[in-house]
């Protein structure tokens, strides 16, 4: 579903009519439970006809989720912002997962309610799944482009995306089990610095202190071994001969 951007590229703000009928769809789904309400029972109780709710989502699943298309529209506007051109790909990244974490934070007991949701309703779960996949393709293209010029760029962009979602959604996950009852945002930069310094440009290289003493080097290391066996020798003695010899030193 397209949606309508607002100045600077920004999402516009969702009509009413789409908020109505997300509320009403999320306030049947928690008295009566997803598979017992019916898309009549939501236009209903939103006072809107039948065709105005497909108007807005495809199918009952994407009204659990009616803020992720503008999110989505966001980030994409705020990786293609060429500002962030001067800036670690890696950190970039990382900030765009963290306009997620804000739509999160925004509604913490919406968010939490769909949580449960999802976790109790196999089809919400896979919806849920495509559409973090949808952020991760995002995140992998804006990195694809910033890496083009590297052998390993493509490589390097999937697998930083991969990481970027996985630890952005380990530590919101851990805050909507909670109930929301913590700010989240600490334990989200945490996880996001992590990946920042693994796959970072510019990570930090540890200190002459922490990287300790260099390895003495081995005396031996350069010596050679010649051994002369006759053709048919069994490996075994091969191996015992040499061995002796570099013993016998």
């Amino acid at each position: 579903m397209t949606k309508d951007l607002g100045p600077a590229g920004r999402p516009a703000a969702r009509p009413p009519m789409r908020d109505a009928l997300a509320a009403a769809a999320s306030s049947l789904f928690d008295e009566r439970g997803f598979e017992q309400t019916t898309i009549d029972d939501i236009v209903a109780l939103a006072g809107v006809g039948r065709r105005s709710f497909f108007r807005y989502f495809p199918s009952k699943e994407s009204v659990v989720f009616p803020d992720h298309d503008g999110c989505l529209a966001e980030m994409n506007a705020f990786l293609a912002d060429g500002a962030g051109d001067a800036e670690d790909p890696v950190d970039r990244v990382c900030d765009a997962a963290r306009l997620v974490l804000r739509m999160y934070a925004a509604d913490p007991v919406f968010s939490v309610r769909r949580y449960r949701l999802t976790r109790e309703v196999p089809a919400l779960r896979s919806h849920e799944l495509s559409v973090v996949r949808r952020y991760e393709r995002a995140l992998a293209a804006y990195l694809r482009a910033r890496w083009a010029a590297r052998s390993d760029g493509r490589l390097r962009a999937d697998v930083v995306a991969a990481a970027v979602v996985a630890a952005h959604n380990h530590a919101l996950r851990s805050w909507l089990r909670s109930g929301a009852e913590t700010e989240p945002e600490a334990a989200v930069d945490e996880a996001l610095r992590y990946v920042a310094r693994t796959w970072g440009e510019r990570a930090p290289q540890p200190s002459a202190e922490e990287a300790g003493p260099e390895p003495e080097p081995d005396a031996g290391a350069d010596e050679v071994v010649v051994m002369i066996a006759k053709r048919g020798t069994p490996m075994w003695r091969v191996v015992r001969d040499v061995q002796a010899a570099v013993e016998s030193d």
